[in-house]
């Protein structure tokens, strides 16, 4: 086979022996939620398919239980549930039998949030709402038995495989940690014996299903636990897993009770890349890495490295279906890129909300929200080039209609490029990458350095007018509001006003919080540099004691800087942010000195600085500089006078709802609302 010019490797198959890979692209699991909805499979059939006809090698499947203490989600034991399955695989297999798909097998174990949930020890997860039933040896047979069955029942589904997930604080997981393995008979005590138990059920899958069926085994590679896995007793796991009789090992990097970022956009491209690449060298099987590899190139360098035999794109294949084949075309600068935001996927799937992703409304939605070429072209006017406006434009222009999107910046973007500028968040330069390039390639005529009014609409004939012109910062009514030490958080962003050495920051949302990073941040950004984030977050990848970071201390550079962060409500501090990002937030901001306030009342700003109280006790806090986050309003003035001179027009985005500053649901609303023009 003719190797590909840019990337050799990543399109090159993988030889497993008795069967083979097309190239070294996975699609790694992602729970979706279709997996228990009432139409849940046919979707999730369409869904997996449309990522086969993007070109992916293999794909693996959101965890399914092999029984019902193990999960808080779909099960696989019996033939009649194989059934629903088999429409998944049969889907796959008719855009090309080459593809693999194998299905994962998740027992959540002290994390299934169940009073029927199971552990080897009566030890509740820090993060877990129960306390486990500990098994005894009759339970801990039936755990294996019931592993084996899943996988037998998954072949009979027609998959080409099973990964058995063996980290992130799961049942097998719990079973390896001394620190959740307390046991004192053949299963727990010493590490042969902590281990005994995934590898029992390795064996018996593999003497159950036969040679020729994929078996992957997820291993904590590093699992950023305090007292966790050790470098050695991770190899040996790995090894034993080889011996019973694994396929592939493929390698992950946390529990979910850590308190280390591993797939935030804070993360750094390929940050973990480099342990499984250890771990590569010291067995004879082929590897899986993964986390943060979200583009091509950095895949290929992942496989030029030798870090692995397979690299896991998960997240990417939500943004972008069509990844794989863009990438083997040449057409990088089209790819829809994942930013790690984690907020229409992995906040929706433990929130318990079906899956999408916020630059990909159609994911996991395929069945529901598509793009269909229009019988009557219109002439639409789309003013404001946000991540609304730039959605609509788009998606309206990409279905046939002739699209004007007018801006009165200099660039595309809107609040976008304020986001860019965030340090940990620099991803956002992708998005604005990609419309930047679908605006040229569907032809939308954008109208930059332009201030269009409602009587211009009307007199160029606009058969309808989206109206995406954002929001304005709120200001609160505060006694001295005009105060010279008072700023808007626009300004501080841009860098067009100074920032003192005491500063307060009003207001705790996610801009407060954006402001407060910027302003305590010093150095590179640790999204940028591997060593930067490693310190920052207390990780030591050379000499990996246990679970990576146990007695390693987070050295922080920060600003010289004195910063409160201000909030009138009186619950946590952040509690509104991303479910499983917020936390990450949070301690960035408390390791940077930042003093959180909550529960308070504003009364003035002078000279003195900012005067509050809380629980009725006034202070003063003597600040130099008052940052303004209090919100925002919607700027929807132009969308009152096109309507009332009868012009047919929609609201979208910040201009239809602007409590808060919301991508997620200004793209998808957008993108529904074109689709349907």
């Amino acid at each position: 086979m003719k190797q590909h010019a840019v990337y050799p490797n990543l399109f090159s198959p993988l030889d497993l022996g008795f069967t083979s890979i097309k190239n070294r692209v996975l699609m790694g699991s992602m729970h979706t939620g279709l997996e228990e909805a009432d139409d849940g499979f046919p979707r999730l059939a369409e869904y997996f398919a449309e990522r086969a006809r993007g070109g992916v090698g293999m794909m693996i499947t959101g965890g399914i239980s092999p029984n019902m203490e193990g999960g808080f989600g779909a099960k696989l034991s019996t033939p009649e549930e194989a059934k629903d399955h088999r429409l998944v695989t049969s889907a796959v297999h008719a855009v090309d039998p080459d593809i693999k798909i194998c299905m994962q097998i998740l027992h959540a174990g002290p994390l299934a949030g169940t009073s029927s949930c199971v552990a080897p020890s009566a030890i509740p997860s820090r993060i877990a709402r129960m306390v486990p039933n500990e098994l005894d040896e009759t339970g801990v047979q039936k755990q294996i038995d019931d592993h084996v069955q899943c996988t037998k029942m998954a072949q009979l589904a027609g998959y080409d495989g099973v990964e058995i997930i063996g980290s992130a604080g799961y049942l097998l997981s719990t079973f390896l940690v001394e620190k959740t393995n307390q046991r004192d008979d053949q299963w727990g005590g010493s590490y042969e014996n902590r281990m005994r138990f995934p590898l029992e059920i390795m064996r018996r899958c593999r003497a159950e299903v036969g040679e020729n069926f994929i078996l992957i085994f997820r291993i904590a590679a590093m699992d950023m636990l305090q007292g966790g896995m050790s470098w050695d007793e991770v190899v040996l796991l790995a090894k034993e897993m080889e011996k019973a009789g694994a396929t592939i090992i493929s390698t992950h990097f946390t529990w979910h009770e850590s308190t280390v970022p591993t797939i935030a956009t804070m993360v750094p491209r390929a940050a973990f890349a480099g342990v499984t690449g250890r771990l590569r060298k010291e067995i004879k099987i082929p590897t899986i890495t993964s986390n943060r590899i979200n583009m091509p190139d950095v895949a290929e360098q992942v496989l030029v490295d030798g870090h692995a035999d397979i690299v896991s794109m998960a997240r990417p294949m939500l943004a972008d279906a069509e990844l794989v084949n863009k990438a083997f075309e040449g057409r990088e600068d089209e790819i829809n890129t994942c930013i790690a935001c984690n907020q229409a996927c992995l906040d929706h799937t433990f929130g318990g909300k079906s899956v999408s992703c916020l630059v990909n409304p159609r994911a996991a939605h395929e069945t529901l929200l598509n793009y269909r070429i229009t019988a009557s072209p219109k002439k639409i006017a789309v003013i404001g080039a946000g991540p609304a406006g730039m959605s609509y434009a788009t998606v309206a222009a990409q279905r046939g209609h002739h699209v004007s999107l007018f801006d009165a910046a200099t660039e595309i973007g809107g609040q976008f490029n304020l986001a860019k500028q965030i340090p940990g968040k620099e991803e956002f330069y992708e998005t604005l990458r990609y419309y930047k390039r679908m605006l040229e390639i569907h032809k939308v005529d954008v109208r930059l350095n332009t201030t269009v009014s409602a009587e211009q609409l009307k007199q160029d004939d606009f058969d309808h007018v989206v109206v995406a012109t954002g929001i304005t910062p709120r200001t609160p009514e505060i006694e001295g509001i005009d105060h010279p030490s008072v700023v808007s958080y626009i300004d501080v962003i841009r860098g067009n006003c100074e920032v003192g050495q005491r500063v307060a920051v009003m207001g705790a949302g996610g801009i407060g919080f954006d402001v407060s990073e910027l302003i305590m941040h010093s150095g590179v950004s640790g999204a940028l540099d591997r060593d930067v984030f490693a310190k920052e977050w207390g990780i030591d990848f050379e000499n990996h004691p246990r679970g990576g970071v146990t007695g390693v201390k987070p050295e922080i550079a920060k600003a010289d800087r004195e910063v409160y962060l201000l909030q009138r409500k009186s619950s946590p501090v952040g509690r509104g942010l991303g479910k499983t990002t917020g936390w990450t937030h949070r301690i960035s901001l408390a390791q940077r000195g930042v003093k959180m306030l909550n529960g308070l009342e504003y009364h003035k700003i002078d000279d003195q600085g900012l005067h509050i109280s809380t629980d009725g006790m006034p202070e003063i806090l003597e600040v130099d500089t008052v940052i303004i986050c209090a919100g925002q309003l919607p700027k929807r003035s132009l969308f009152d006078e096109v309507t009332t001179m009868g012009m047919s027009a929609t609201l979208v985005g910040g201009a239809f709802e602007a409590s808060e500053l919301d991508a997620k649901a200004a793209i998808s609303q957008a993108s529904y609302l074109a689709a349907d023009i």
